[in-house]
C-alpha cells in the first residue's frame, strides 16, 4: 500500500503508486510509528523542493521524527503547490530561482525567509489552496505555470494547455474559460523573468 506522500498541484497530499521526480517537505507532518500524516499539512513556512538523490544519501520514507518526505511529479507541480527549490541540495537551481524571483517581483536578492513569507500568503486560503485571478490570457502565461479549471489542473507550456495527472500530462480540448491561477503569482513572475521549471514530459 503506498504512503500518503504524493502532492498534487492543488497542494493535496494523497496516496498513489505513481512515483515522483522530486521530493521535498513542509516540515514534520507525520507520525513515524504509523508512517501516516498528522492532521496538519505543514509545520513550517519553508516549503521546499529537493532532488530525490543527493550525495548517495538514502532515507527510509516517513520512518523517523524528521522532515516528512513528500513527492512531486515534476518541478512545475511543486511550484503550483507553492514549493520553491532547496538551497541545500539544489543550490544552483535555488540561486537561479531567487534571482529570477527577485527580478520578477522587484526585490534585491531576497532572503529565503522573505520568499517563504510571500509564498505562504499566496498558496493558502486558510487551510485550502488559494486560487488567483489570471493576470493575462491563459496561453500567454510563462512555461511551467499551472491553472485550475472544472476540477482539473493544467500545465501551460509553449502556448498550450496540458491536463495534469499523477501519471503525467495529456493533451486536452477542455473549455478553460473559468480557469484560475494555481501557481502562486510571485512564482509566475519568476518564470516570466527567466527561471525554467523542470517539466516531466520525458
Amino acid at each position: 500500500m503506498p504512503l500518503q506522500n504524493r502532492v498534487s498541484p492543488l497542494g493535496e497530499i494523497v496516496a498513489t503508486f505513481h512515483r515522483g521526480r522530486f521530493t521535498g517537505n513542509r516540515g514534520i507532518i507525520h507520525d513515524p510509528q504509523t508512517r501516516t500524516l498528522l492532521n496538519r499539512r505543514w509545520s513550517s513556512k519553508a516549503w521546499i523542493t529537493c532532488v530525490c538523490e543527493f550525495r548517495g544519501r538514502r532515507r527510509k520514507v516517513m520512518s523517523r521524527r524528521s522532515w516528512t518526505e513528500l513527492f512531486f511529479f515534476d518541478e512545475a507541480t511543486s511550484f503550483a503547490a507553492g514549493h520553491r527549490p532547496c538551497f541545500y541540495c539544489r543550490r544552483e537551481d535555488a540561486t537561479a530561482f531567487r534571482d529570477a524571483w527577485a527580478e520578477g517581483n522587484g526585490f534585491t536578492k531576497p532572503y529565503a525567509t522573505e520568499m517563504d513569507a510571500r509564498l505562504h500568503n499566496e498558496r493558502l486560503d486558510g487551510r485550502d489552496k488559494r486560487l488567483h485571478p489570471l493576470p493575462v490570457s491563459i496561453l500567454t502565461l510563462p512555461d511551467g505555470a499551472m491553472i485550475a479549471a472544472a476540477g482539473e489542473s493544467y500545465l501551460i507550456t509553449q502556448g498550450e494547455a496540458w491536463r495534469w495527472s499523477f501519471a503525467g500530462y495529456s493533451r486536452s480540448s477542455a473549455n478553460l474559460t473559468d480557469a484560475r491561477l494555481l501557481t502562486p503569482p510571485s512564482i509566475v513572475n519568476a518564470l516570466r523573468a527567466g527561471y525554467r521549471a523542470q517539466i516531466g514530459f520525458d
